[in-house]
């Protein structure tokens, strides 16, 4: 790997460990490529983390349109080793960028306290972040079997990223934001205003349990048609490997999600990845 792809491998390893593990079993010569990909995905979604006001997030934000504005230099990523491995694997793959800049704007909703409206406006955050980084993978691993895998990352993505958001509730609740849609929290008799504060457990759970179940709608909804993945895009997925055993664990509490990041073993994680990436779905 390059220095600057040295350097997206040491970021994903500490920011997002499950996407790391996932992508040392991608073929050597694309490995640098996906975790330029999933460093820039740590670096965007950890913005709201450096700031204190939203204006210098939507800084930070402009300053990766800019680069991406001349995805033919590395001038404007110059310093920055993230953004020339992220520049190397677009011109190296021949990635959209435009996918990019969607996921920039998708980070916008990070910056604010705003609520999620609805399911259908949770969805569109799920697709233009975790979905869209599925898809990009798969074009870096295998461009001609990736174009016919849209509808498959869609779903891969909203269960990947619905989990990633209930991992993230105690965090969220100490900031003052909720991604669980209104109209799912209306339908579990429960408020925003209760779940960040913690005063309505009953409705938390019920809330939160309409969460998993739409991600586990998502997930079912990859498995139906994950027997058609093709071999080489698996790496691309295999973080959904976990996604089920994350799940499982909210659902007979073995956390309580109000307060706690539910987290798997190292060897859970390294057997789940080895299994699917052998076997497939």
């Amino acid at each position: 790997m390059s220095p600057a792809e040295t350097e997206a491998a040491a970021l994903v390893r500490q920011a997002d460990s499950d996407r790391y593990l996932a992508a040392l079993y991608a073929p050597a010569e694309k490995r640098g490529a996906l975790l330029a990909l999933y460093a820039f995905n740590a670096e965007i979604a950890a913005i709201r983390d450096r700031i204190s006001q939203p204006l210098p997030g939507e800084i930070r934000l402009q300053w990766w349109r800019d680069v991406l504005g001349n995805a033919q230099s590395t001038t404007a990523a110059a310093g920055h080793p993230i953004a020339i491995a992220l520049l190397d694997a677009i011109r190296d793959h021949r990635l959209p960028v435009e996918t990019f800049r969607n996921m920039i704007e998708a980070r916008i909703f990070d910056l604010y306290d705003d609520p999620m409206p609805t399911r259908t406006d949770l969805e569109g955050y799920c697709g233009e972040t975790a979905s869209a980084l599925i898809q990009l993978s798969a074009l870096v691993l295998d461009p001609k079997d990736a174009s016919g895998t849209a509808a498959l990352a869609g779903h891969a993505g909203c269960a990947q990223a619905i989990v990633g958001l209930l991992r993230l509730l105690p965090l969220h609740r100490r900031r003052g934001q909720c991604y669980i849609p209104l109209d799912l929290l209306r339908a579990a008799g429960a408020s925003r205003e209760d779940l960040i504060s913690g005063e309505d457990r009953a409705g938390a759970a019920r809330a939160v349990a309409a969460m998993v179940a739409l991600g586990r709608e998502h997930l079912n909804a990859f498995m139906r048609g994950a027997g058609e993945l093709p071999a080489s895009l698996r790496p691309a997925y295999l973080p959904l490997a976990l996604t089920d055993a994350y799940f499982k664990r909210i659902e007979v509490g073995a956390v309580d999600p109000l307060e706690e990041s539910v987290r798997l073993s190292a060897l859970r994680k390294h057997w789940l990845l080895l299994r699917y990436a052998m076997r497939g779905w």
